[in-house]
């Protein structure tokens, strides 16, 4: 009687089935590192912002901070102004709602409490671009340089209030 080689069906399937079964287990971890890395991003992107709007007031005093977040940025190579500070990478700058973002989030800067012509306060805020895809949850800060956050929702937008942002939980 000849003895073939190989594998039987059986063994085949049953190797198939462990594949499954370790696929289905490591998936929804890989996605949830990939949103942990996600909001990271998106909280060292808002100190970055939140560094850029310190120096653009130290830089442009009869401004104060700046009026929004392209203010902070600008195309190379850049010369300083009020209009396109060149204190962020543009990147950063133009990941606003309705772009492509950065790394899975939306930003925005909002000059607030204009004393004539100076901004006396901002909020720098994120939000995910696709809720429980990128992110779960919105961030915000303002010239306190506290981080805060809170449970996004599908279609949520960067604040732009002081009261909004404060409502927010405190980073820990």
């Amino acid at each position: 009687m000849k003895r073939s080689r190989g594998f039987s069906l059986i063994e085949l399937l049953i190797v198939v089935a462990i594949i499954l079964i370790i696929a289905a287990i490591a998936i929804p971890n890989l996605l949830r590192a990939k949103i942990a890395a996600d909001e990271a991003s998106a909280t060292n992107s808002i100190r970055s912002i939140n560094t850029a709007e310190f120096a653009y007031n130290a830089s442009f005093p009869s401004s104060g901070y700046a009026n929004s977040l392209d203010n902070l940025g600008g195309i190379s190579p850049c010369t300083p102004s009020a209009a396109a500070a060149c204190l962020i990478d543009n990147v950063l700058a133009t990941a606003i709602v309705g772009s492509a973002g950065k790394s899975g989030y939306v930003f925005a800067a909002t000059g607030l409490v204009p004393n004539g012509a100076a901004n006396l306060s901002f909020v720098s805020a994120a939000s995910p671009i696709d809720y429980n895809r990128s992110g779960v949850r919105n961030f915000c800060s303002t010239e306190d340089g506290v981080i805060r956050w809170d449970a996004g929702a599908p279609g949520s937008v960067p604040v732009n209030s002081l009261a909004a942002c404060r409502a927010f939980n405190v980073m820990e």
